[in-house]
């Protein structure tokens, strides 16, 4: 059974830095392509930033290029999003998301998800 679960959100202040994590369990990074997304109220869920190793591909919006770097651990299954200069506009609930061996950053593509994980950027 694939499961994802999130953690490192919280609070923090304009200019800030986090680090979200998302531990996998289910399935190998090798066969899949994950990703980070955001939803804030009111709003659509985005891509932020996507990784596939098989791909060897990464793809960025551009709301966070320069700013978020995403990596994972294969051997641990465990994906990561550092975010730096974090901005109020960043506030959304972070959610870690896979599918199998299908290339992109679009939502409907993905398949399983986890339960998100709240970011607030204060100003």
């Amino acid at each position: 059974e694939v499961q994802l679960v999130e953690s490192g959100g919280g609070l923090v202040q304009a200019g800030g830095s986090l680090r979200l994590s998302c531990a996998a369990s289910g399935f190998t990074f090798d066969d899949y392509v994950i990703g980070w997304f955001r939803q804030a109220p009111g709003k659509e869920r985005e891509g932020v930033s996507c990784i596939s190793s098989s791909h060897g591909s990464t793809y960025y919006a551009d709301s966070v290029k320069g700013r978020f770097i995403i990596s994972s651990d294969n051997a641990k299954t465990t994906m990561y999003l550092q975010m730096n200069s974090l901005k109020p506009e960043d506030t959304a609930v972070y959610y870690c998301a896979a599918v199998r061996d299908q290339w992109g950053c679009a939502t409907a593509i993905y398949d399983y998800w986890g339960q998100g994980t709240q970011v607030t950027v204060s100003s």
